[in-house]
């Protein structure tokens, strides 16, 4: 196992290089100059190729790249064009905000997800089983942005029961929360249902309610600890998918995470502090995806971890 993870863990060293690489060149491509951003509209030439000069900025895009990756690897993610400051400052202030935003939408992912999966699967092509997977459709359908939007309208405008915005309370997690795991858990949802209903078809399954064994036992105890493997292997994409959808649900709701600030710096074109976001939010997926492989050898110790 202790292998298996180091191997795991070098593996993720190119995958990090081709993050930042791209981050990089998508940047760049990215219209406006920072240098006149930060001088004003009405700044002369001569104070904007000062400023060029003294961000770096004239040199060529190899060695900006490679003196980025160096500092990277050094603990230095560079300072923020908008403010000056350690851009690994601004970002662990956020990143607890966005993994705390991420982890209750996994939570609603997976309660949500498996429990209608599960009802589905018990009574399979039934009315509830029909219900059930037209509404995980229409969870996969509707943009998260939308549905943002309608739940802070009703829960919030209308009927006041949640706060509009923030994030000081428990209260404020609920509809950002339920925004980003909605379309989470109607995928959970179906993969769950498909899972359970060719687990419950196996022979061994047929045995044990020969054998008089109660249904729940059978549902709950046989059918969907074999059934999970791939319903896992869903939820840490889908965890993946949270902190990128952070980007949409946090500036809805006004939430100061990682997703907001990358926002904010794109408009800012804040090179530094974009390319920094997105590398952690990398790694975050890197290591979920990491735990993942671990999981399926705690589900099925059958499952050789090459």
């Amino acid at each position: 196992m202790f292998m298996f993870i180091l191997r795991r863990l070098m593996q993720t060293i190119p995958v990090v290089i081709g993050v930042t690489f791209v981050v990089f060149i998508i940047m760049q491509l990215v219209p406006g100059d920072p240098a006149v951003l930060l001088a004003g509209e009405g700044a002369s030439k001569e104070t904007i190729e000062a400023l060029r000069e003294q961000l770096g900025l004239n040199r060529p895009l190899f060695v900006q790249y490679f003196d980025y990756l160096i500092n990277i690897f050094q603990g230095d993610f560079g300072q923020s064009l908008k403010n000056s400051q350690p851009v690994l400052d601004e970002i662990l202030v956020r990143l607890p905000i966005t993994i705390e935003l991420a982890i209750f939408s996994t939570i609603i992912t997976i309660i949500l997800g498996m429990a209608a999966g599960i009802i589905s699967a018990i009574k399979p092509y039934s009315i509830t089983d029909t219900v059930v997977m037209v509404v995980a459709l229409l969870g996969i359908s509707l943009p998260s942005f939308w549905f943002g939007l309608m739940l802070m309208f009703f829960f919030s405008v209308k009927l006041q029961i949640f706060p509009v915005a923030g994030w000081d309370s428990i209260l404020h997690t609920i509809l950002p929360a339920l925004t980003l795991g909605a379309g989470g858990a109607a995928i959970v949802a179906r993969m769950t249902r498909s899972s359970m209903l060719e687990v419950i078809r196996q022979d061994y399954i047929r045995t044990a309610r020969a054998k008089g064994v109660r249904e729940r036992v059978i549902t709950y105890k046989h059918a969907l600890r074999n059934a999970l493997i791939p319903v896992i292997t869903v939820v840490g994409l889908q965890f993946g998918a949270l902190l990128g959808g952070t980007v949409l649900v946090e500036s809805i709701f006004a939430i100061n995470g990682l997703g907001r600030m990358i926002v904010d710096s794109i408009k800012m074109r804040d090179l530094p502090m974009v390319q920094g976001g997105v590398l952690v939010a990398s790694l975050v997926f890197v290591f979920v995806n990491l735990l993942v492989d671990i999981l399926y050898r705690f589900f099925n110790k059958r499952i050789e971890l090459n």
